[in-house]
């Protein structure tokens, strides 16, 4: 029997222990998203939270993500943006985004308003917010928009979006870590065909 050639053989362990190492991080990637999605759960049944004092204050907003909130609003006129959305209802069309206080720094100016939805995308071109607007805030991250759908739509809007749920939010941190343990197996498999190939009686010449 030959030996094992060293180069490949060190080659073969080191993909195997890096692709083992990465399905161990994905599995507990997977049980530190469960356990933020538990939390995201829980978040919309909490109180009520009021945003106007949080926003006041020029701190950075505590996590938030999923609760329902209150805040006071100062669009009027305000330019929208459609998206393709879905009724509460579970219909189909577009949904109206306009930002709460245009022009504000801060949090304050990255906080928009899913003000409600509608069948066509030119259904309204301005909107004003009626002051306070009560609603649900989808993920809220450090940099980019927060969303807040409204609980009721803005007049002249007579539909409301779906509130924004965790099932929007991916966790396939487990089929992931199957992939890289699949990955290993394979390629030990392989390489095991390799060494039973190279370690084959070579056949005589013929004479």
């Amino acid at each position: 029997m030959k030996r094992l050639p060293i180069l490949s053989t060190l080659i073969v362990a080191l993909a195997v222990a890096v692709m083992i190492g990465l399905g161990i991080w994905q599995l507990r990637r997977a049980a530190w998203k469960e356990a933020m999605l538990a939390d995201y759960a829980r978040a919309e049944s909490l109180p009520v939270v009021d945003l106007d004092p949080l926003l006041a204050s020029g701190r950075p907003l505590p996590p938030l993500s999923f609760r329902r909130v209150l805040v006071t609003c100062a669009a009027r006129d305000a330019p929208v943006e459609a998206r393709a959305g879905r009724s509460t209802g579970d219909v189909s069309g577009q949904s109206f985004h306009v930002d709460c206080r245009p022009g504000a720094a801060g949090p304050a100016g990255r906080l928009r308003v899913n003000a409600g939805w509608g069948t066509r995308p030119d259904a309204v071109r301005t909107l004003t917010l009626p002051g306070i607007v009560a609603g649900r805030l989808s993920l809220v991250e450090a940099d980019g928009p927060i969303m807040l759908t409204a609980a009721t739509p803005t007049p002249p809007l007579v539909g409301a979006s779906a509130p924004p749920g965790i099932d929007t939010i991916p966790n396939n941190h487990r089929l992931y870590a199957l992939q890289w343990f699949f990955f290993a197996g394979l390629a030990l498999v392989i390489f095991a065909l390799a060494l039973r190939r190279r370690n084959r009686p070579k056949l005589p010449p013929e004479p």
